[in-house]
């Protein structure tokens, strides 16, 4: 096999078991994606919320098992005032709609650059439009930690809300034309 062509980059294997649920297997010690908050998380806080079922964190492994990524998804609700109205015109007049909250995304900066983070939101996206299938979710949201963040949700079609623009959503219908997959079964 060659070697990268950047000798400090990590290969990952884009296979079907590259990411996986965080387990008590996977080395996350070495993870640094340069956010303090985001390391801390990864390394000190996500086991913890998966056992307690707050977040499912699922993580990128490369070729000799260590966590190159990560993200975490859970359930939350959103008020229907704060959907934009091109998308609550079409939902039901509820106080409050379930939607996936994709709650923190990071690629260690040994592989940043590679389209690790691409490959995570991927398998987010999917897996969100996966349980709104059997547990309801009008979209994924997510909270951009800053202005480059919020550049890399907008670049894959998540929209901002208007009261708080760092928030994004991308509706589950949306998902599902992604994945060619219906978003629900209707009959």
């Amino acid at each position: 096999m060659p070697e990268p062509a950047n000798p400090g980059s990590r290969r990952i294997r884009l296979g079907l078991d590259a990411i996986q649920p965080l387990g008590k297997v996977h080395d996350r010690s070495a993870f640094d994606c340069g956010n303090h908050a985001l390391n801390r998380y990864l390394q000190q806080q996500a086991r913890q919320d998966a056992q307690r079922h707050v977040a499912a964190t699922f993580v990128l492994l490369d070729d000799d098992g260590i966590v190159r990524g990560f993200y975490s998804l859970s359930a939350s609700l959103i008020a229907l005032p704060e959907i934009p109205a091109a998308l609550s015109r079409k939902l039901p007049r509820y106080d409050h709609l379930p939607v996936t909250l994709l709650g923190r995304l990071a690629v260690d900066q040994t592989i940043s650059g590679q389209g690790a983070g691409q490959f995570l939101l991927a398998d987010a996206l999917r897996r969100s439009l996966e349980s709104a299938l059997q547990v309801g979710a009008i979209a994924v949201i997510v909270d951009a930690k800053d202005a480059e963040a919020e550049r890399f949700y907008k670049h894959f079609d998540f929209l901002p809300f208007q009261q708080t623009p760092l928030r994004l959503f991308l509706p589950m219908q949306q998902i599902a034309d992604l994945f060619d997959a219906p978003a629900a079964e209707t009959g």
